[in-house]
């Protein structure tokens, strides 16, 4: 780990946060750094600005992203691409991979940013200075957590699993090697308890804070399947009165919020208009360049899953419709062609255009006319034709353009953050997970009433109809129904993957998308499977010969 945990020069950390490019601090002599709060609060802004990266471009967060929601199965690749990011999304692993070399790196140098500050300052001195341990105390459990997440199997499969190595000290002579799922668990816990007694300045969600503390806390536990503290955890940030769900027309529109902006926010990490991003084509880079063109900016070669969408559809006045932006070869509706679409067995998009006469459609297929007919479903309108004696489901809309057969549904929750092209501050918390944290810890401990009461909070949010017990699909349990709304709610911010393998269920990735090409594909990945984790870095392990690689 040689390589990875050499002390950065302080200077060095803090000259990556915009407000210190302003001053000259290169000229600080690095043994005077610390002799005052001002200069820890600085140091601690540089350690913030080591999660979103220089020029809010690459940084840790965004391989964060990459790591956790391109192996989910709301997302769909349009085709394969050289870009490391092909082997985390088909489940394809490799130990050279850069982007996961990246996370590793960027994770350590946060780490070691807060083992200076947490070594430098003195607990009890200041309230400013508590408040600053604080935060560095909540960014290495945070930090810690999520590569525990990326590297080490899931708690419930065992905590004597190896997860990632614990260093908790500036010293370049500590080379630890991997610790075990448990002890990763433990530190991040102690971390954050240690975090929200410290901290008790109301900052913005731009900042660490007590609240973001017990927020993380109430997922750590839920993780561990410590379903109490999950919901006592959760209940702390939602008796703390600091925080108010958006309402139904601002949560269309969450994407465009500033976190400052947003009363639903807890902890986000913040790019800010202007200072990040300032290049002229930063924007094709980021996260939201890959999901959406805008403005002609941005690839959009990654799309809304026909899985996702077709969970989506089942209401069509869900507010989360606002994040997908489907795109149509004609601007102006009043042109547009009317066409069926579905997936047929080999999971490929099929598309047909439509023709309606006196309220009946149909449409052309190898010389066959087909008639698109209706039917009512557990309340609702769908649509199918009679493939010879199968009846064959579809969806009706308007012609769409393709890459490569794949319709362009863009997702727009990276997008658009202050009418910015692709500028985006992801959110580590929000309120909303408080209460889906408390209905899966409910449903675990056999409280179906209140778990589907809290559900159904962000239901109504949502614009969506509630759920009764009499009322659950057939075929499907409490749990299902959680896990479904966290999908939703969730999708596009990380937390997909783990909740599916933490509760040992099957990634299913019967969908259309570039990680069903080529040999071999993966239809479904089982929650022991040796893919779940990431390699470790090849590089790492040839400096540090003592860490063990993942199967």
């Amino acid at each position: 780990m040689k390589k990875l945990i050499v002390l950065l020069p302080i200077i060095g950390l803090l000259i990556l946060s915009c407000d210190i490019e302003r001053n000259p601090y290169d000229e600080i002599a690095v043994t005077t750094l610390f002799e005052s709060e001002g200069a820890l609060q600085t140091a601690t802004l540089g350690n913030y600005a080591l999660l979103k990266g220089k020029n809010g471009l690459d940084g840790w967060n965004d391989q964060l992203h990459r790591l956790t929601e391109y192996p989910g199965d709301n997302v769909s690749l349009s085709g394969s691409t050289s870009d490391p990011l092909n082997f985390i999304y088909n489940y394809r692993a490799i130990t050279t991979n850069g982007r996961v070399a990246d996370f590793w790196n960027d994770s350590y140098k946060v780490v070691v940013g807060c083992n200076v500050i947490i070594e430098a300052a003195a607990e009890g001195e200041s309230e400013t200075l508590d408040q600053l341990l604080g935060e560095n105390y909540y960014l290495r459990a945070l930090v810690y957590f999520q590569m525990g997440n990326v590297f080490g199997r899931p708690y419930n499969q065992g905590t004597s699993n190896l997860s990632v190595p614990l260093k908790l000290t500036s010293d370049v002579n500590d080379i630890p090697n991997r610790h075990t799922v448990g002890e990763v668990y433990e530190q991040v816990i102690s971390d954050l308890l240690k975090a929200e007694m410290l901290m008790n300045e109301d900052k913005t969600a731009t900042f660490a804070t007590k609240e973001a503390a017990q927020a993380l806390l109430s997922r750590v536990y839920l993780y561990m399947e410590d379903n109490e503290n999950a919901e006592l955890y959760a209940d702390k940030v939602l008796n703390s009165s600091r925080y108010n769900l958006l309402s139904n027309e601002e949560y269309k529109r969450m994407n465009y919020l500033n976190p400052q902006e947003s009363s639903e926010a807890i902890f986000s990490i913040t790019l800010n208009q202007g200072a990040d991003l300032p290049g002229q084509y930063d924007d094709w880079y980021t996260v939201g360049g890959l999901y959406a063109t805008i403005d002609g900016s941005g690839w959009g070669e990654m799309y809304a899953s026909s899985s996702y969408l077709k969970l989506l559809n089942q209401n069509a006045n869900d507010a989360r419709h606002s994040f997908i932006q489907p795109q149509y070869l004609e601007e102006n509706p009043a042109n547009r062609k009317p066409w069926v679409i579905w997936v047929d067995n080999s999971y490929v998009y099929q598309t047909r255009l439509t023709t309606e006469v006196g309220g009946i459609i149909t449409f052309e297929q190898n010389g066959t006319t087909y008639t698109v007919e209706e039917e009512i479903v557990d309340g609702k309108t769908v649509y199918y034709f009679m493939n010879g004696s199968v009846k064959q489901y579809v969806d009706k809309g308007f012609e769409m353009p393709k890459r490569n057969g794949f319709p362009k549904w863009f997702i727009m929750k990276a997008s658009l953050q202050e009418d910015d092209v692709h500028l985006w501050s992801p959110a580590v918390s929000r309120l909303a997970e408080m209460y889906l944290n408390k209905a899966e810890s409910f449903v675990k401990r056999g409280m179906d009433q209140k778990a589907l009461d809290e559900v159904n909070i962000i239901r109504n949010r949502a614009g969506i109809p509630s759920y009764t017990l009499a009322n659950i699909p057939s075929g499907k349990t409490v749990l299902d129904i959680v896990l479904e709304e966290r999908r939703l709610e969730f999708a596009f911010e990380g937390h997909r993957k783990f909740d599916v393998f933490r509760n040992g269920r099957t990634m299913d990735r019967r969908y259309p998308g570039g990680h069903l090409w080529g040999a071999n594909p993966l239809y479904e990945i089982p929650a022991t499977s040796n893919r779940v984790v990431e390699y470790l870095p090849e590089k790492q392990i040839i400096l540090q010969p003592g860490l063990i690689q993942n199967d």
